[in-house]
């Protein structure tokens, strides 16, 4: 991934800093960097704007050389984690729209300082055709099985799958899309060095070799509980849609979907069993949210993808031989029983035609084998079309 672009050393040193001092996702610090700059963001905390800093203790941390923005950057890169900064190559258009949204009041939803990072991928093109996976940690076998199809069929279509790395659905979206030879993106909340849960060590180490690890928190930090539902916004941002296929009424992925919401982006959701409590958020999604019901991959796409080049054919039940028949052959057919003759007369009275339009398409019928002429009338034929 190239992280060489316009941003200067001391606006990169600046933003390192700040992501080591603040909480994830703060409105206000954003809108202060957006309108003034990371470097004089940081030298107004330094100075005890409380504004910034109601308490002082980001001021505090950084007199006392607790955070240093070189340093911070300088065990990155010994980690061989790279930091990449808004404007900056390889930085996803994706992510631009959080910024579009810093004066939008309650609806901000705001933008990383930056995103430390691990992978082979190029984050930038990966974002490029991304869906979100998401869903409960606590997940059923049924939703693990849509999951993992969803991201093996999304990485056969050529999209990226992105999620959190989590129990569950995340860990099985990800292995989808790893066993297809796919791209992934884990979004962490925590450093992209910190294997949680430690469990998923292994698989974070596959993603990065086939996807990108990312975090807005800087390297070694561990997770805190508020933070995951901040990193679901950059989920969601970096995604074109978000599939939430598992989640009771109060699940944490749900949060994920919320942001989408705000960035407009498209929210998706597998139903499931009525008498599922880890399927009621889904279908309160679709039944009090608007969001679109899918039941697999090509639905997703469908959805998400390019207006008519990834639309798909609709659904529609198997043909049958039936089906071929026109509406007045139909009627014709269906007015007769098996092992029964039935007359012209009969059928004139059942389906209000005319005694020359029954003989007429009564003899089509009969020379295409679907009734047999008996001298009276005319016979289903007993193992018939």
């Amino acid at each position: 991934m190239n992280a060489d672009g316009p941003v200067d050393h001391a606006e990169r040193v600046a933003r390192a800093a700040l992501s080591a001092l603040v909480e994830p996702g703060h409105t206000v610090l954003m809108r202060r960097v957006d309108a003034a700059g990371a470097e004089a963001t940081l030298r107004a905390i330094r100075r005890g704007d409380t504004k910034l800093d109601p308490n002082h203790r980001m001021r505090d941390r950084l007199r006392s050389g607790q955070v240093d923005g070189e340093e911070v950057l300088a065990t990155a890169d010994r980690l061989g984690i790279g930091y990449l900064c808004p404007g900056e190559a390889g930085w996803p258009v994706a992510l631009e729209v959080m910024r579009e949204t810093l004066d939008a009041g309650a609806d901000a939803v705001p933008p990383p300082l930056g995103l430390w990072w691990r992978g082979e991928a190029e984050l930038a093109t990966a974002a490029e055709s991304a869906v979100a996976v998401v869903g409960s940690r606590n997940a059923t076998r049924y939703g693990e099985r849509v999951a993992a199809d969803l991201g093996s069929d999304l990485a056969m279509a050529g999209w990226t799958v992105v999620s959190g790395a989590a129990f569950g659905i995340d860990a099985a979206s990800h292995r989808g899309a790893l066993a297809m030879g796919g791209t992934t993106v884990a979004v962490l909340a925590c450093g992209v060095d910190v294997a949680y849960p430690k469990s998923h060590a292994s698989l974070l180490d596959r993603i990065a070799a086939q996807g990108v690890v990312l975090s807005e928190m800087p390297p070694g930090v561990r997770p805190m509980r508020s933070w995951f539902l901040a990193r679901n916004r950059i989920i969601a941002a970096l995604s074109a849609g978000s599939v939430v296929v598992e989640a009771a009424m109060r699940s944490g992925a749900l949060s994920t979907a919320g942001w989408a919401v705000k960035l407009s982006r498209e929210v998706l959701a597998v139903p499931g069993p009525v008498t599922s409590a880890l399927s009621a958020g889904c279908h309160d999604l679709v039944r009090e949210k608007g969001a679109t019901l899918v039941t697999d991959a090509r639905d997703v796409v469908d959805a998400v993808g390019a207006l008519g080049a990834d639309a798909v054919p609709a659904r529609r039940g198997e043909d049958r031989p039936f089906d071929r028949l026109s509406p007045v052959h139909r009627r014709l057919r269906e007015a007769m029983a098996v092992g029964r003759t039935t007359s012209v007369a009969m059928l004139v009275e059942a389906t209000s035609l005319s005694a020359a339009t029954v003989r007429a398409e009564m003899d089509v019928l009969a020379g295409a084998g679907w009734v047999e002429e008996d001298g009276a009338g005319w016979q289903l034929p007993r193992g018939g079309p």
